[in-house]
This record gives C-alpha cells, structure tokens and sequence, in this order.
C-alpha cells in the first residue's frame, strides 16, 4: 500500500506530498512513526547540526536529564 506520494518539480526535486489519508489510517503505529520521523527529517535537513557533548551538556543545565552510574534517565 502506498500512502505517501511525492511530486517534484522541473530539476526532480521533491516539492509536494500527497498522502492518502484511507491508507493512513490502516498503518500500525510503527510505520506512522517512521513516516513523521522521515518528514521531520526532511524539514531539517539543511539545519546546522550540533554536537552530542554540547546538547548534552545543555540537557543537563536544563535539568532534562540526569547521569548517576552511567545511566541516563530522561525526565
């Protein structure tokens, strides 16, 4: 079953995504996240990237992680 399909323009880049919202609805949950994940990703893929060290670092200013023993608990 396709449920996303992408139309491009002149020089074959992607510009469009038509999604068929019938087919959406029988996918396992599995596969929709997958498809958000691949949209998001596509969304930022010309963003700057950042370094684990420094997110991490910002993480746990920000109190959104904590490190004991080597194990890492999001909260």
């Amino acid at each position: 079953m396709k449920v996303v399909s992408y139309f491009t323009d002149e020089t074959r880049n992607r510009r469009y995504a038509q999604i068929d919202l019938d087919g959406l609805a029988k996918c396992d949950n599995e596969a929709l996240d997958d498809l958000f994940d691949s949209i998001i990703a596509e969304a930022r893929k010309n963003e700057k990237s950042e370094k684990w060290e420094s997110v991490k670092a910002e993480l746990l200013k920000e109190g959104k992680i904590h490190v004991s023993n080597n194990n890492k608990t999001f909260g």
